[in-house]
């Protein structure tokens, strides 16, 4: 029997080795101190290989829209075909009201800290832009980081050239949006300002 320091123990497993010391801090794995240093035991680490690991499956289901307001029905037919699918413990449902471009949407930092705080094993969403537009690639090997898969249940079957032009439509729609929220944005300040100037 070798005891192995964290990163080699991880390395092992085919773990991040933060996701190992959570799993030591959390009683999932056995573990001896040399020092101030948590080993563990090769002889451990090949028994969890070879059983797999027993973790529970806590959900997160996660649900987006677009708009501010309305879109009820968008929200509440995501959270149904979710909860319906659910192979595991629904913990929470997370919702959201702001374009997936948004990086500091309330409901996506409610994800991040349960992610890092160790409530949930997955994150669900119906379709992978429901989480973000761009940038989900990274997202998935954060939560790696701790244990934690995103499962889509929906996954986008297109690539390359059509993957491509759906990409470029987002951006386009999203822009197109925004400039008309500002557009309108001015239009009502100029009106206030003319009222203003007539009273």
């Amino acid at each position: 029997m070798e005891l192995l320091r964290m990163s080699k123990a991880a390395k092992r497993l085919g773990i991040h080795p933060m996701t190992l010391r959570q799993w030591a801090i959390d009683e999932k794995i056995p573990y001896t101190w040399v020092g101030r240093e948590r080993r563990f035991s090769s002889v451990d680490i090949e028994n969890m290989k070879r059983g797999g690991i027993d973790r529970p499956r806590l959900e997160l289901l996660y649900v987006r829209v677009s708009g501010s307001t309305g879109q009820e029905t968008s929200l509440t037919a995501q959270e149904e075909e979710l909860r319906t699918t659910a192979t595991g413990e629904v913990v929470k449902v997370v919702k959201d009201r702001s374009s997936g471009l948004k990086e500091n949407r309330p409901g996506l930092s409610r994800v991040l800290a349960m992610v890092s705080d160790g409530s949930v094993t997955v994150v669900r969403v119906t379709h992978e832009d429901r989480l973000a537009r761009f940038g989900v690639g990274w997202l998935k090997q954060l939560f790696a980081v701790y244990g934690v898969t995103v499962e889509v249940l929906h996954p986008k079957k297109s690539g390359g050239r059509e993957e491509l032009l759906e990409d470029f439509m987002s951006l386009l729609t999203t822009f197109a949006g925004r400039l008309y929220g500002m557009r309108s944005a001015q239009s009502r300040r100029r009106l206030l300002a003319e009222a203003a100037e007539r009273a």
